[in-house]
């Protein structure tokens, strides 16, 4: 494969900040749909997580790139009409923009083979009940599993999910595109939907792409936001298997919508989207989620940015290195620290478990530039205070307003 051009680490470093939006203007005053729309076309799509300890991690990629911003511009997009986006399985659980849905309906109509087991098991074990359930949303939808679950029996999952039977239907019912989330209540559970009572009209009728043409669509949105990435990332991104993947990047090359490039110090082929910005500075300074599509591939994570991040939520306390729900700390284009944090919403404070400066960062520098962050996510939580760390190598100044 003829390699086009050659980059170096810090020049693919600012293509992939540019790419996910962080040289974009701030917003000079209030934060509008647009804005919105702006991050979502940067993305691509939204990971979602039902961990609550600082916010539901959908809502930070936009603090991460917009600053301050009212929630309630996400709920819209997501929950009310017209739709912008809807909840599928994009990477991880995700919100994805509504035209991308006829993408992914090669996955959908897989969902017999590909979705996990206790799904699979239900559709195969239990087809009349998978029917039923699929007939009470239909005649009594919009509604939660808890609201027809009645005394069906449950089943523990891997990751400590206590589902009982009608919500495992209706989570394969959801992966077969069958039905869709048409809200989240108040404890974050799904309310199911149809999806021609959800999506908008021009979506449902949209014809379904061949499976090829889907894959190509998918990998074309994945490497306009990453800017320059490995074949593994392009296919991470919306999690493509791996055949499709690949023949899906030689095609998008042969047409000239990937350019192969090399990147210096990378082993890794690389590829460049034709229409990535290249910035001589990034003037960032904000904290990013651990759901952040930019840190997403931590590998690639390592190669761009020689940051090496883990997520520690499942790993038993004692064993933890960082803390349980620890934020890196973007400023300029580099990472110069991280920080453990949860919300306290009883005390109004947003408490600082731990705060760590990266090697070769400057802390007279990055612990005022973080002090100023942290003040600014509180006042976005409505929090009054924060905290001073309890541990970690880094000292905040006190008193940043």
């Amino acid at each position: 494969m003829a390699v086009h051009e050659s980059l170096s680490i810090a020049q693919a470093r600012r293509i992939a900040l540019a790419a996910q939006g962080f040289t974009d203007p701030a917003p000079a005053g209030s934060v509008t749909m647009r804005h919105l729309r702006r991050v979502l076309g940067r993305v691509g799509l939204i990971q979602m997580d039902s961990v609550n300890v600082l916010q539901r991690a959908h809502y930070l990629p936009l603090y991460s790139r917009l600053g301050p911003y009212p929630v309630e511009l996400l709920d819209r997009a997501a929950y009310r009409r017209p739709r912008e986006l809807f909840e599928y399985w994009g990477h991880e659980a995700s919100l994805i923009p509504v035209d991308l849905q006829p993408s992914l309906r090669w996955r959908m109509a897989a969902a017999q083979t590909d979705s996990w087991g206790g799904m699979r098991r239900i559709a195969e074990e239990q087809p009349e009940l998978v029917k039923w359930v699929h007939d009470e949303v239909r005649v009594n939808g919009p509604l939660t599993a808890a609201e027809i679950e009645h005394d069906a029996p449950r089943e523990t999952g891997n990751w400590g999910w206590n589902w009982s039977s009608v919500k495992r239907a209706l989570e394969f019912l959801f992966w077969a595109g069958e039905v869709t989330a048409g809200a989240r209540n108040g404890s974050f559970a799904r309310v199911y939907d149809l999806p021609e009572r959800v999506l908008p009209a021009h979506v449902v009728a949209a014809p379904t792409p061949e499976p090829a043409e889907a894959h190509r669509t998918l990998v074309a949105v994945a490497a306009r936001s990453l800017g320059v990435a490995a074949e593994f990332e392009l296919r991470d991104y919306f999690r493509l298997p791996v055949a499709a993947a690949r023949t899906a990047i030689a095609e998008l090359v042969e047409s000239g919508e990937l350019i192969p490039v090399e990147v210096r110090g990378w082993r890794q082929q690389a590829y460049l989207h034709p229409e990535a910005k290249r910035p001589r500075r990034v003037h960032a300074q904000t904290l990013i989620s651990p759901f952040d599509p930019l840190i997403w591939e931590r590998a690639r994570t390592e190669r761009l940015f020689d940051f090496t991040y883990r997520i520690e939520i499942y790993v038993p306390a004692p064993q933890r290195v960082y803390g349980y729900y620890v934020l890196p700390f973007l400023q300029g284009d580099r990472f110069t620290a991280r920080v453990d944090l949860k919300a306290d919403r009883k005390a109004g404070v947003l408490r600082v478990p731990a705060a760590w400066l990266e090697p070769g960062a400057d802390p007279a520098t990055t612990a005022p530039a973080l002090a100023a962050e942290l003040h600014r996510l509180a006042g976005w939580l409505g929090l009054s205070a924060v905290a001073p760390p309890e541990g970690g190598d880094l000292r905040l100044p006190a008193g940043v307003p």
